[in-house]
Order: C-alpha cells, then sequence, then structure tokens
C-alpha cells in the first residue's frame, strides 16, 4: 500500500517519504493511513517482514522507516542494526520503532541503535502525528544549519537537536547593555511569525517601531545566541540582504 500526503502548511518543501514495516497486513495499513493524513508526509511503501524491509530501504531510499520490532525472520532490531551497518543500504535513515515491545533490553538497543522515536502500540494517532512532527523539525532544523553565514553552528542551534529541554528550561542569559526585555520580546514576536523566508533589519524595524539599526542589533544578538537562524538572500545588485527566523 502507498499514500499520497501533502507538504506542511507553508512550508514549500516536499514531503518526508515513509516506508513501514509491520508483519500485521491489516495494522500496516492503519499505520499507513495515519502517515497518510499527518501534512508534510507520504506513505512510499510498506513491507512485512526483516528481508523486505531491507529490501525496500535499497529500493525506495525513504526518509523514515515505522518499524516493527516483532517479524517474522528476524528482529526490528536486526533490521535496525543491519541499516546502520557501514554498508547498510540506510546508514542515514530516520527509523522510528513502533512495537508492543516494552521491555528494557528492547528499548535500550533501540536508543543504542540510533531510533529517532519510540511508540509503543497500542497508540493514537496524535501519539505518532507528535513525533513525526518533531522528526520533521530537527530534519528541518538540520538543515538549516550548513545555512548560516559563518558556517558554523552555534550552541544553542545544536542544543535544540540533542537537547531541546536544556535551552527551554534554562534561565534566559542577561542581554547585552542597551538591549531590554520588552523589546526583545517583540522582535522575537516578529521572527515567530515571520515564517520560513524570515525578515529583514527593515522589516522588522517597521512591524516593532524600532529604528533600523536598534532591530539589526536585536537581530544579530538572536542570531548569535540561537534565537533565530540567519540565511542570505540574493537579489538584484549589491549585498545580498540578511534575513532572519526563528529556528
Amino acid at each position: 500500500m502507498s499514500g499520497t500526503g501533502t507538504d506542511g502548511p507553508g512550508s514549500g518543501e516536499p514531503a518526508l517519504r515513509v516506508l513501514v514495516v509491520d508483519d500485521d497486513y491489516m495494522v500496516a495499513r492503519v499505520h499507513s493511513a495515519f502517515v497518510a493524513r499527518t501534512p508534510g508526509f507520504e506513505v512510499v511503501g510498506t513491507a512485512h517482514d526483516g528481508a523486505g524491509a531491507l529490501a525496500a530501504v535499497r529500493q525506495l531510499q525513504p526518509d523514515l522507516v515505522l518499524l516493527d520490532v516483532y517479524l517474522p525472520d528476524m528482529t526490528g532490531l536486526d533490521v535496525l542494526q543491519q541499516l546502520r551497518g557501514s554498508d547498510g543500504p540506510g546508514s542515514s535513515v530516520d527509523v522510528l520503532l513502533v512495537t508492543a515491545a516494552s521491555d528494557v533490553g528492547s528499548v535500550t538497543r533501540a536508543l543504542h541503535g540510533g531510533v529517532a522515536s519510540y511508540l509503543i502500540k497500542p497508540f493514537h494517532y496524535d501519539d505518532l502525528r507528535t513525533r513525526l512532527e518533531h522528526l520533521a523539525r530537527v530534519r528541518h532544523r538540520l538543515a538549516a544549519l550548513p545555512a548560516a553565514e559563518v558556517g558554523n553552528a552555534v550552541q544553542g542551534e545544536v542544543d535544540r537537536l540533542f537537547v531541546p529541554e536544556l535551552r527551554r528550561d534554562a534561565p534566559a542569559p542577561a542581554l547585552p547593555k542597551g538591549l531590554s526585555p520588552e523589546t526583545m520580546a517583540l522582535v522575537q514576536g516578529v521572527l515567530h511569525d515571520a515564517g520560513p523566508d524570515g525578515v529583514s533589519a527593515s522589516e522588522c524595524a517597521e512591524r516593532t517601531g524600532l529604528s533600523r539599526v536598534s532591530a539589526r542589533r536585536y537581530l544579530e544578538h538572536c542570531s548569535q545566541s540561537g534565537t533565530a537562524l540567519v540565511h542570505a538572500r540574493y537579489g538584484g545588485a549589491g549585498r545580498p540582504e540578511r534575513r532572519f527566523r526563528a529556528p
């Protein structure tokens, strides 16, 4: 079975391609329907055993595999190990284990094998949707890292990939002299509403009532602290325009 998903709302990006692996044909159909109804994802194929899963990854090259543990010819954890092998067909594919296996050994092997998430059956659609949306955000942030003008990730951006709760729970760092928390909140609101194309310093100034110089100072601080990403937009003659957006 294959399904057709849609791009994420306003993302303008291709849907993430998903392979569903489950030995139960009906369960595979249900999971495929769950994926297909999630914006930004599409089902490109299903498999019902480990060998079929490995072959499908080679042939279809999906972005994500929804993988059951209990398969007739090998376990999903064995499939994961082969995918992650140096000559495996999917050393970089994301894997989300969707399984009734809840023992600590399985969870530990999955974690060490590099799964993106682990979802225990039975579950509701919203449980899967939340994990799919989180995966899409992580992939988007990861893809945005090389766009930084200096070519290096800052710690805040890396924290959002590995330990997002670290920055959420940490006290806000003191602002540089001349920047106020109230105005920073306004600027961050503009960043949040700006969308994937972001805003320029001039546009931020118009929306906040700040001078262009002040708006740029706030935006640059957001970039340096990891609360904004910056990219260059090339237009006509002259220097490229620096644009800022929320991660």
